[in-house]
């Protein structure tokens, strides 16, 4: 009979060996980890953090470190390993971190394999992302932590290593856990006082230059982002005004939603609201960072909404993209199909969140239905 613990342990070998054979065949694996290996080694060399990392490999592209000093302190234990183990180091954390995502939103442990197909999720994996150990971390943080004294702390640190993370500072103020946030914010600042003192040069041009232009390995207008920011970028080639007015009534519509469904008693469905607001809202958002639908579909197959959990697995399998036309371009020169399907992602959770919205102000104001 086959057991959580079962599945778990093969798919954790699965990478495991991936890792391996590929280490001792020296082929390419892991652009993102690579990423995150040669930033701690700057660290440990003295090198510039945010100039053209030296540890590189040649098979991988140039890309720059973005994240915070405080990261690749982080980061330093895949120092120590190959490129390729480094990978595998974290594409077994991730399957852990998926592990324990599903477990604490309340799905079944079988649904990990079904997870691993949902594009987010493989490129992540693929990449050597860190998206689902953050993930994981909010999430411990925001429901297993609740009333502890604690609370805040992994929300802060999982902001220090990636800023998109502040998102829920806000989650917990509306929610009434004040003290909470104020905790996020303080681990949040320690460890960013703790990179300025372990790199302080670093750390200025970070919080100076770096921040500003973050993510500036790809286009904003490019299909992979994900983000309002993209899909403004796409169809206006940028408009400021209308980036702001759509970002506001996101996070507004979203401060609502999650008072709401918490106030109503579900704090899973108000910390997932919140994380589709913060993919959205982001001037980037790559399509693996919208990793937070692993823990939804669980979810939804928990509370059996067996036809809205096909269609969001079908959606996010990651076929929607070969529609659209490679590089960068205005949308403006796509056909609609092809304008769907590059604002995929964005469209369905815009529309989630008003669908949801509606139903909720019509659940507490009864003269509205």
């Amino acid at each position: 009979m086959v057991t959580s613990a079962h599945a778990t342990r093969a798919l954790i070998l699965l990478p495991a060996v991936m890792a391996v054979v590929w280490w001792v065949l020296r082929w390419p694996l892991g652009v993102d980890s690579a990423v995150y290996r040669s930033g701690a080694l700057a660290l440990l060399h003295g090198d510039p953090l945010y100039a053209p990392l030296a540890a590189t490999p040649d098979w991988s592209p140039d890309l720059p470190f973005t994240y915070p000093p405080i990261a690749a302190a982080v980061f330093l234990p895949l120092a120590l390993l190959p490129v390729q183990l480094a990978w595998g180091a974290l594409a077994v954390a991730t399957v852990l971190a998926l592990r324990t995502s599903v477990r604490i939103v309340g799905g079944a442990w079988w649904v990990l394999p079904l997870l691993l197909c949902l594009e987010p999720v493989w490129r992540t994996v693929g990449l050597g992302q860190v998206n689902a150990l953050l993930m994981a971390l909010v999430l411990v943080d925001v429901l297993v932590l609740r009333g502890s004294r604690f609370a805040g702390v992994l929300i802060g640190v999982a902001a220090a290593v990636k800023l998109t993370p502040l998102i829920f500072v806000a989650h917990l103020l509306v929610t009434g856990r004040r003290r909470d946030a104020v905790r996020a914010l303080a681990t949040f600042a320690g460890l960013g006082v703790t990179g300025f003192a372990l790199l302080p040069g670093d750390t200025v041009r970070y919080w100076t230059s770096t921040v500003l232009a973050a993510n500036k390995a790809g286009g904003n207008a490019w299909w992979g982002n994900q983000s309002l920011s993209g899909v403004v970028h796409r169809a206006l080639g940028g408009s400021p005004a209308v980036l702001v007015l759509l970002v506001l009534a996101c996070l507004g519509i979203t401060a609502y939603l999650a008072r709401e469904l918490h106030r109503r008693g579900d704090p899973v469905g108000a910390v997932l609201v919140t994380a589709f607001c913060g993919v959205l809202v982001s001037p980037i958002s790559w399509t693996h960072h919208w990793v937070w639908v692993a823990p939804l579909c669980a979810v939804l197959l928990a509370r059996r909404k067996f036809v809205t959990t096909t269609g969001l697995v079908v959606l996010c399998a990651g076929w929607v993209f070969a529609l659209v036309p490679r590089g960068e371009g205005r949308e403006s020169l796509w056909t609609p199909l092809e304008s769907l399907a590059g604002n995929a992602y964005v469209l369905v959770a815009l529309a989630a969140l008003t669908v949801l919205g509606v139903r909720l102000v019509r659940a507490r104001h009864p003269a509205l239905r």
